[in-house]
């Protein structure tokens, strides 16, 4: 598991585990480490590390990405670059990768574009890739989450950017997790693409109105066209605790409608997820227990 210790990673390592996979949790402080599964050194920027920690290992999920750093495209690439070889030279006999949704014929965001770019890099050599591709991940300490979430607790009333009005499909991160669990039992699944997410198709805007409900908060927001992505920024940064260079890249996103154009994983994977209200409540409700308060 390459990401294990991020927001996904430790919730999908104690899945496998759970399921009965033995689970391998790669971090470069593997003393440190104290979620699900055995840790194992490794490191995305040092090709030789990964081939070690890959031995004996019969698939590996990559959930790596560099939202914090400027040239965040460039280190994600070279990095992908360096685990498809890695999974390659060891013999690997798949990987699963978590992506982002987006059409290709869009002006898509350099951030979603190098989603794109990373799903095709691991998929150069021989090594079959399952490629998953999600919106708005719904879910306590999810990045996207918590800008909705800080945005609507902390602000009752705002001036917004246009984005707000673009339309996604959020999905709980419990449904991604099941499905990431299930693509890896799915012989079906090798070397394809799927679409993933919850059954409500929202803007922006109605996912922060249907937070200010749920919470029992007045919410009123003017969208205006004067705020740019620069200045989005800046002003995520003043009201969330989501640093300026993050909150640009996800901003320059949500230009972008991510919608599911193809639900063939239903066919392998057959659960309904859960609404966006019902995500939502879930996302409280491990917030308040992690903080130790009653929701």
């Amino acid at each position: 598991m390459a990401g294990a210790s991020g927001f996904i990673g430790r919730r999908l390592c104690a899945a496998l585990a759970t399921a009965g996979h033995g689970v391998f949790a790669m971090t470069r402080n593997p003393q440190n480490y104290d979620g699900a599964g055995s840790p194992v050194y490794g490191d995305v920027s040092d090709q030789d590390s990964l081939r070690t920690a890959m031995k004996n290992v019969d698939a590996t999920y990559y959930l790596v990405h560099s939202l914090d750093e400027r040239d965040f495209v460039e280190r994600d690439a070279e990095a992908a670059k360096r685990f498809a070889n890695a999974a390659n030279e060891t013999g690997l006999e798949r990987i699963v990768y978590l992506g982002g949704l987006g059409d290709d014929t869009d002006n898509l965001s350099p951030h979603l574009r190098s989603r794109r770019e990373v799903e095709h890099l691991l998929a150069s050599t021989d090594v079959p890739v399952t490629a998953l591709r999600a919106g708005i991940i719904v879910g306590h300490g999810g990045i996207s989450w918590e800008i909705t979430r800080q945005l609507v607790e902390h602000l009752p009333a705002m001036v917004t950017p246009l984005w707000v009005r673009t339309r996604t499909q959020p999905i709980a991160v419990a449904d991604v997790v099941r499905y990431l669990v299930r693509v890896l039992e799915s012989p079906e699944a090798r070397g394809r693409t799927f679409d993933i997410g919850g059954p409500d198709v929202m803007s922006y805007l109605d996912m922060m109105r249907r937070v200010a409900i749920i919470e029992g908060r007045q919410f009123l927001a003017l969208p205006v066209p004067l705020l740019s992505p620069q200045l989005s920024s800046y002003w995520l940064a003043l009201v969330t605790n989501v640093d300026v260079q993050a909150g640009r890249t996800l901003i320059d996103s949500m230009t972008n409608e991510v919608l599911v154009r193809d639900d063939s994983i239903r066919q392998l994977v057959d659960f309904a997820p859960m609404g966006y209200d019902d995500a939502v409540l879930e996302a409280l409700k491990e917030r308040a227990k992690d903080k130790g308060t009653a929701w």
